[in-house]
């Protein structure tokens, strides 16, 4: 099991630092100029890390923080900004036939050729079929390529997510909530990129693509945390009567959901969303509706929070009155036993005195 959890940890982070180094060729591809490439000096710290995690926690990750997923997105993330700012609209059709003629010329190319030549030059043919491939992968328009690294970054969040090994008090069970959470998270925020900036108004505006994208590096941020599915200890001191820690140690994990929704994907999507249609005059009928998604996602997590606030004061209220109700009538039984010990030691002290009473006759009644 432990060879299992190194492998695990050792291919997740390789992973990473490869789609790191296209993404960075990628750039070098389109700015034509070499110096980009010292963008992949960024995987330096995803490499540390990655030797430091296999040395000290043998592959294991943290209790709330995965510096893994975190490092990896410094290291991803500047060259998709990048390309995003180097946006230029191609036609990818024109691109794409010829993309097809050069994969027919070389399939003609190897019909032309006898069985024994085929068998002999196979490896050169391997060689020669990858370049073909790589040159038609340069020539792939440029909207493509960003949409593909944008797809295929998100997937490799929530994979390897997956593949890490588990860190800390996170269970399985916390684990594949936390994935299909990814999932939905994940979903949304390629929609807010893709809808957001393939329009034209958008993309002649330099500021607002800076603030779309600023906006979205800000909701990646939430794929290194694991807070939505840790819930606190409550405390079992005075401290815990208190409303805010009683309320914290109760829903944490209810909370930090909530928290991350409104300020960190859902509340800042719905501000962008609601610049863009009033103040930049862009509607579309898909914009309409993923803000009107946001603003029920924002206010249903809202009405969640007084629902749990209203629960957490409740809790309060009863751990508050079940120690004064348990104190009186452990009084109240006290005070019957006292009265009960009481009213048989007064008893016992009247029954001698009824029962042998002297007389004057008595006493003279001895000889």
């Amino acid at each position: 099991m432990g060879g299992l959890v190194f492998l695990n940890a050792l291919v997740t982070r390789l992973l990473f630092v490869l789609h790191s180094l296209v993404g960075v060729w990628r750039v070098t591809v389109v700015k034509n100029e070499p110096r980009y490439w010292l963008l992949a000096l960024l995987n330096l710290l995803l490499l540390l890390e990655m030797v430091l995690a296999l040395k000290f926690k043998r592959g294991r990750g943290y209790k709330w923080f995965s510096p893994a997923i975190f490092l990896y997105l410094i290291s991803i993330v500047p060259s998709l900004w990048l390309l995003e700012m180097h946006h230029e609209n191609q036609h990818c059709n024109i691109q794409s036939e010829g993309i097809s003629q050069n994969m027919s010329r070389r399939e003609d190319f190897n019909q032309t050729q006898n069985p024994y030549q085929s068998h002999i030059n196979g490896v050169d043919d391997i060689i020669e079929t990858a370049r073909l491939f790589v040159n038609n992968l340069s020539r792939v328009c440029e909207t493509v390529w960003t949409l593909g690294l944008h797809q295929t970054f998100l997937l490799l969040l929530i994979i390897g997510r997956w593949l890490l090994p588990i860190g800390g008090n996170i269970t399985r069970d916390q684990l594949s909530e936390l994935l299909l959470m990814f999932v939905g998270t994940a979903a949304d925020i390629l929609e807010f990129t893709t809808e957001t900036l393939k329009e034209n108004n958008v993309r002649n505006n330099p500021g607002l693509v800076c603030g779309i994208l600023l906006i979205w590096t800000w909701s990646m941020l939430q794929f290194p945390l694991d807070l939505a599915v840790h819930h606190a200890v409550c405390p079992s001191s005075e401290n815990a009567r208190r409303f805010p820690i009683l309320f914290f140690c109760l829903y944490s994990a209810d909370l930090w959901n909530i928290g991350i929704s409104v300020f960190i994907q859902d509340g800042p999507f719905l501000i962008v969303r609601l610049l863009l249609m009033t103040y930049f005059q862009v509607i579309n009928h898909m914009l309409v509706f993923f803000a009107v998604k946001n603003s029920l996602v924002v206010v249903l997590h809202l009405y969640r929070l007084v629902v749990l606030a209203l629960a957490a004061r409740a809790s309060l209220k009863d751990h508050s009155q079940g120690p004064k109700t348990e104190g009186s009538s452990q009084a109240q039984a006290l005070e019957s036993k006292r009265r009960g010990w009481e009213g048989k030691s007064r008893e016992g002290m009247a029954l001698p005195l009824q029962a042998s009473p002297v007389t004057s006759e008595d006493s003279h009644s001895t000889p």
